[in-house]
């Protein structure tokens, strides 16, 4: 079985995302959305809640799933049996650093192949920090996320 890993912290999940998703499903027998838990970030929304969220999203889609990580991305793509990283790419800025992830990665794991997706032309513009910025302040996100987010915490 051809089993791609999705890493990546999903805060929020977007229609990017989704799109990354949908797509990486017709390539792979599985498909694994990796909520990772990124060391250099705080979160703005909990990840049990994206993950529930995310997992209803998929819930008729039997080779997607979602699961939470804690670690190396290329040592969880060992212990779930992926062969591949799936990411999605914007434009040459993420090349540049989705490039320097995947030698590392493969350093870690040699048998682990990363394989990028160009984004959508309509999508690429669509970025979770944007999002978060957009949501904090009250701003509808609606056409950037597959679901309602909750109501956004105080500005502190």
């Amino acid at each position: 079985m051809r089993i791609a890993l999705f890493p990546g912290s999903f805060d929020p999940f977007t229609n990017g995302h989704l799109d990354v998703v949908r797509r990486g499903a017709v390539l792979f027998d599985e498909v694994i959305i990796a909520i990772g838990n990124n060391s250099s970030k705080q979160r703005y929304l909990p990840v049990e809640q994206m993950q529930s969220q995310i997992a209803r999203l998929f819930e008729d889609e039997p080779r997607v799933s979602v699961q939470t990580y804690k670690g190396l991305t290329a040592d969880f793509a060992r212990q779930v049996g992926a062969q591949f990283l799936l990411r999605g790419l914007r434009n040459t800025t993420d090349f540049e650093y989705e490039n320097t992830i995947a030698q590392a990665n493969r350093h870690v794991n040699p048998g682990l192949e990363t394989v990028f997706l160009i984004t959508a032309p309509a999508l690429a513009a669509i970025s979770s920090t944007i999002i978060r910025e957009i949501h904090r302040f009250g701003g509808n996100v609606d056409d950037f996320v597959p679901f309602p987010l909750p109501v956004p915490p105080p500005i502190q």
